[in-house]
């Protein structure tokens, strides 16, 4: 087998963890760039040394050539894409969040089933080494049973604007966008337990304060200082049908002192703090004792991870192998994403069936 030629849609700041990855593939061919933005479709080809650059994605996926693709675009196209592409015959690594409600995600699932396609989706906190490690140690018993865990992603002031403060085209704010990376984590880690029931609040305080002074952040290309229909701040208190417990809560924009990143598992036998260093609490010879695991990295390593991502669904497409992020995995996330705005809209718990 040749190499996988691949077409990346979309030429936002996330396409660029995807195509350094590709080029580091000895497997994998960069051989179409897709944005709706000529010059920039153009520039990144050039960059990435693409033979192939497309403003239409019907185009790209008409192209016999194209084995993969690499959804790297809104929110609000990752649904539509993925089930063109792979109608297309084309096997999908489709940025998280796999889509916007949980009926486009059972879409997508029908359309993988019926294309005998692999589809992956961009849980890139899955494919960490230190992930790997620690799931590792999980399955092996370290922690015993895992009860509960807890996630926090907390930006002080940290709304990119633009399509991410759009709900039309992102389907929420920091919980749809941040949230669904600590969430996944965690309920990967537990095990993938199915979701009992949602309690969840989402708040619009503060918008996206661009007035505040001395402070950077990252800001889209399509910023606006003045358009903003997202959440500033989420929570939710997350139960599972085998008894576990995930609270968490993010925020694009918090009167906090600074940033903050936490994620943490508590089992019977030991607990695990991932974010923002790993360590194991444990007891042994009846004393309670921190691990801390000399590796390379003591945080996530996004390049790693994306690397990795990229490398594991090059695999898959080589040899028809099941990804470690199936389309399964992002319907039941869809679930929990949508209970957590639905709880919040309506005011009550959501009980799932």
């Amino acid at each position: 087998m040749g190499k996988i030629k691949v077409g990346i849609v979309g030429t936002g700041s996330i396409s660029n963890y995807h195509m350094n990855a590709y080029r580091n593939n000895a497997d994998a061919e960069i051989y179409a760039v897709c944005d709706m933005n000529a010059e920039r479709a153009a520039a990144q080809a050039a960059a990435y040394g693409a033979p192939q650059v497309y403003t239409e994605y019907a185009a790209m996926m008409a192209d016999p050539h194209v084995d993969a693709v690499s959804i790297c675009t809104w929110n609000n196209t990752h649904a539509p894409f993925a089930i063109q592409a792979l109608e297309a015959g084309k096997h999908v690594l489709v940025e998280k969040p796999l889509c916007m409600t949980v009926q486009e995600a059972l879409e997508v699932e029908t359309a993988v089933l019926r294309s005998g396609k692999q589809l992956q989706i961009g849980y890139v906190r899955r494919y960490d080494p230190n992930a790997a490690m620690l799931k590792g140690w999980i399955d092996e018993g370290e922690l015993g049973g895992i009860y509960y865990a807890k996630a926090s992603c907390l930006r002080r002031l940290g709304n990119p604007g633009g399509w991410f403060a759009d709900k039309a085209r992102s389907g929420g704010g920091p919980l749809i966008d941040l949230g669904v990376h600590i969430i996944d984590l965690c309920w990967y880690m537990m095990g993938r337990p199915k979701v009992k029931s949602i309690s969840g609040n989402t708040y619009k305080k503060l918008g996206l304060r661009s007035h505040v002074q001395g402070l950077t952040f990252y800001k889209s290309a399509d910023y606006d200082n003045q358009s903003n229909t997202v959440e500033d701040m989420a929570n939710a208190l997350i139960r599972f049908d085998n008894g576990a417990s995930l609270m968490v809560d993010v925020s694009f924009t918090l009167h906090a002192r600074k940033d903050e990143t936490l994620v943490r598992l508590y089992g019977d036998k030991g607990g695990l703090e991932i974010d923002p260093e790993v360590l194991l609490v444990s007891e042994k010879s009846n004393t309670i004792v921190t691990l801390t695991p000399q590796t390379d990295h003591a945080s996530f390593d996004a390049d790693r991870a994306f690397q990795n991502e990229i490398d594991h669904f090059i695999t898959c497409c080589r040899e028809n192998r099941a990804p470690l992020s199936p389309i399964q995995d992002g319907v039941e996330m869809m679930k929990i994403l949508c209970g957590i705005y639905e709880s919040a809209e309506q005011g009550k718990e959501i009980v799932f069936g």
